[in-house]
């Protein structure tokens, strides 16, 4: 097993790994940023790929309220197509604007199924792992979150997609095992998200599904993370490319809080907050 201890100091004043008991405590769901600073991410690849760019995309969700930001270097887009990189290619995209955006104050996840590289970034002063692999995939991944003590998102995924599988039944069995790895590693419960993995590995109507009956996920007792942003389930209700999905995003991050989750990651922060806190307002009316 890798070596989990090959870190550099964490940057003085950042935040520490992110408490998710803040989630428990809030009256509508922390917004998480995505930042891909990737050429090949399915709704935004290319935008945010220089740093400059980057870091004032950062800047820009901090302003609009986004509570997290999700940086990921090499896509995981969930319909095909991505280039796989290495983790050399990875971390030398993340250099180069990794620290100014830790720097900006605001926790950072870092987005990435390798855990050499999730263990250099979490050295870097990020807050919290992403892994869409949910610690399934590199044998290495728990072991380094284990270390660095940090919070974990942990996402059900699939290799391919089968349209008769009963969906519910596989995210449960997929997160059962996850637990497992993650006990043995020595990762205490109160440190996992469960994400659902919305269009990863599913058909539009399964994706939709997990979405509906999201509050089965409950008893496992983690937070939950919802990303449905721009995802192409909502063009299979209403035809329109990623962009032109902002309706479609909100509807469901909408419903997710709802039934549960303490988590949505979006692309559209100010939109995504705004929606959020006026739903919260109009349930205070009750």
């Amino acid at each position: 097993m890798m070596s989990a201890t090959r870190r550099s100091s964490k940057p003085t004043g950042q935040p520490q790994g992110y408490d998710l008991r803040r989630l428990l405590e809030r009256r509508t769901p922390a917004v998480m940023g995505v930042l891909n600073i990737t050429p090949d991410s399915f709704s935004d690849g290319g935008q945010f790929d220089t740093p400059e760019r980057a870091l004032a995309q950062a800047g820009r969700m901090i302003a609009e309220g986004a509570d997290i930001l999700d940086i990921g270097a090499e896509s995981t887009r969930p319909y095909g197509g991505q280039q796989a990189v290495s983790a050399e290619e990875e971390m030398q995209r993340l250099r180069a604007v990794l620290a100014d955006v830790v720097a900006l104050g605001t926790p950072v996840s870092i987005d990435t199924m390798k855990a050499r590289v999730a263990d250099w970034a979490l050295g870097q002063g990020v807050a919290m792992a992403n892994d869409v692999w949910g610690l399934q995939r590199d044998p290495d991944m728990a072991a380094v979150v284990a270390s660095h003590g940090v919070p974990v998102i942990v996402m059900h995924n699939r290799d391919t997609v089968d349209p008769a599988l009963d969906i519910i039944a596989d995210i449960r069995a997929f997160f059962d095992r996850t637990l497992e790895i993650a006990t043995k590693a020595g990762i205490s419960g109160d440190k996992i998200v469960l994400d659902p993995g919305i269009g990863f590995g599913k058909t539009p109507e399964q994706s939709m599904t997990a979405l509906a009956r999201l509050t089965t996920l409950q008893g496992f007792g983690c937070p939950i993370l919802v990303g449905a942003s721009r995802k192409r389930f909502i063009a299979s209700v209403v035809a329109s490319e990623p962009q032109q999905r902002l309706g479609g995003s909100i509807a469901a991050h909408l419903l997710a809080g709802q039934n549960g989750a303490k988590i949505i990651r979006a692309h559209d922060v100010a939109e995504t907050v705004q929606a959020l806190r006026v739903a919260a307002a109009i349930e205070d009316k009750r």
